[in-house]
């Protein structure tokens, strides 16, 4: 059985000694069936099936799961809304451009307030 993270790609799990399968991650841990509730940009996609190391508590999705988070995400118009972008200088001030794709999914146009503050290591954008 195959098993993806979506972060770090395809992992063959291994049995261990009392036949369950072994956590690809941390390999001290075993793996067990639960759910997981996925969300991709703050919107929810559904909970799916996946197996949870009981160690590490790293979560493991088959490909038919991905296939589904995928479908789920293009239907919703999310699929691809990821860009980078360059900070530009605009007076005294620093600009971030917002591609259109994502200004159309957000419904923002020219001239709209929204507030910005700081997050951990983001810069962050209310609308």
């Amino acid at each position: 059985m195959k098993h993806e993270k979506i972060s770090k790609g395809f992992s063959k799990p291994k049995k261990s000694k009392n036949n369950f399968l072994k956590c690809p991650s941390c390999e001290k841990g075993k793996l067990s069936k639960g759910k997981i509730k996925k969300y991709l940009y703050g919107e929810y996609l559904g909970e799916y099936p996946v197996e949870k190391c009981n160690k590490c508590g790293e979560s493991f999705l088959d490909s038919s799961a991905v296939k589904k988070i995928e479908e789920k995400a293009k239907q919703k118009g999310l699929w691809g809304l990821g860009f980078e972008t360059k900070i530009t200088k605009t007076g005294n001030s620093l600009a971030v451009r917002i591609p259109k794709k994502i200004a159309d999914h957000m419904k923002v146009k020219d001239g709209k307030s929204v507030y910005v503050h700081p997050g951990k290591n983001r810069i962050i954008i209310d609308l």
